[in-house]
């Protein structure tokens, strides 16, 4: 493989990557539920490590990263936003779609990373493809209703609802 054609190709997964994170980013703001929010909040933030780390190779090659993604934020319901923790079904639809897409980007990529001839860059790729796996085990748990997916509450603490219309709040 040129170095060519591997810029491309790192290029390429950089994009879907940030594909990615720019849906779980609209997903967030209208998923609600506490513990699907804060998982949400953790891939997120996973997936922005994930990025700086593919952001650095380009440019050792010579590369940029040109332009954002071609995200639609209407994809999927997104931009519905879900207000009642009983009102699941709007939730279910983005956690599927993202449940899906975390399918449809390791199934792209697992194969072509056999390819890559650079061991440094297929390892990277390759530990960025296992954590998309679990991301995507994440979403399944929240699908069947699991509350616990990045660990469990001491008993009796609970979150006093859902999750905040605003991040940060000025006292």
């Amino acid at each position: 493989m040129k170095s060519t054609e591997l810029l491309e190709l790192l290029r390429e997964f950089y994009r879907d990557k940030l594909a990615m994170r720019e849906r779980h980013f609209a997903a967030a703001q209208s998923v609600t539920d506490y513990e699907f929010n804060n998982t949400y909040q953790y891939v997120i933030a996973r997936e922005d490590v994930q990025l700086n780390w593919l952001r650095d190779p380009v440019a050792l090659m010579g590369g940029r990263i040109e332009g954002d993604a071609q995200y639609d934020p209407g994809v999927a319901g997104v931009t519905s936003h879900v207000t009642k923790r009983e009102d699941r079904q709007p939730q279910a639809r983005v956690i599927e779609a993202d449940r899906d897409a975390a399918k449809a980007f390791v199934d792209t990529w697992r194969p072509r990373l056999d390819t890559l001839p650079n061991a440094r860059h297929r390892s990277m790729l390759r530990v960025i493809v296992g954590e998309t796996l679990e991301h995507l085990r994440f979403f399944e748990q929240a699908l069947a209703g699991r509350t616990d997916l990045l660990g469990r509450r001491a008993d009796g603490a609970g979150t006093g609802g859902g999750v905040l219309s605003r991040r940060w709040i000025e006292q």
